[in-house]
């Protein structure tokens, strides 16, 4: 076991830092807790990518290969939210140009952060789909309950963050289809 902390671990002090500061001495940090984020300059590397980038490299080579089948880790069944990181970066906006009465309408001082994400998730096997409609990949998907599917849901709940006005704007299949166009033109610059 590494001695190592998560950067899961590192995030939440950081958060906890933040709202301690808050309490402490009236500063106004703001925290988000993005959900699984996408885009451009991803990590598309099989061994340490996270499920969309690695999709979409998996069907990308498939696809120049012409093979028949493309194996998917898990049963699918597990649910995935994903965000664009562009609208992650329109929300970390939003967040910091909101005024203070109107942030604390949704954010108390000891829970000060708010979750970004789109509020919808889809099947990892839905997602496989889409990926491979949009990759162009005709072969067959099989889904290879060996190896582990992880949680069965990782969805936030993005209620606060709308009510202070904002709400993710870039579609998933849109949101794809420019992650694997940045793809397709800098695989030369991609982690792979």
């Amino acid at each position: 076991m590494s001695s190592q902390p998560s950067s899961a671990s590192i995030y939440i002090a950081g958060l906890k830092l933040c709202e301690s500061y808050n309490r402490q001495y009236g500063t106004d940090f703001r925290c988000v807790m993005p959900t699984n984020l996408y885009g451009p300059g991803d990590n598309f590397d099989l061994a340490n990518s996270h499920v969309l980038p690695a999709l979409i490299r998996r069907f990308h080579q498939a696809t120049l290969d012409a093979a028949p089948t493309v194996s998917v880790w898990g049963s699918g069944a597990p649910r995935r939210e994903l965000l664009h990181v562009d609208d992650m970066a329109a929300a970390c906006l939003h967040v910091m140009n909101l005024d203070t009465d109107t942030w604390r309408t949704q954010v108390d001082p000891r829970c000060s952060h708010l979750n970004v994400g789109t509020g919808v998730d889809l099947t990892i096997a839905d997602l496989a789909h889409l990926v491979a409609d949009i990759v162009g990949f005709q072969g067959q998907l099989v889904f290879d309950p060996s190896h582990p599917d992880g949680p069965p849901q990782k969805r936030l709940d993005v209620t606060r963050l709308n009510a202070l006005g904002w709400s993710a704007r870039i579609d998933l299949a849109e949101g794809i289809r420019q992650t694997y166009h940045w793809f397709l033109h800098h695989q030369d610059q991609a982690r792979l």
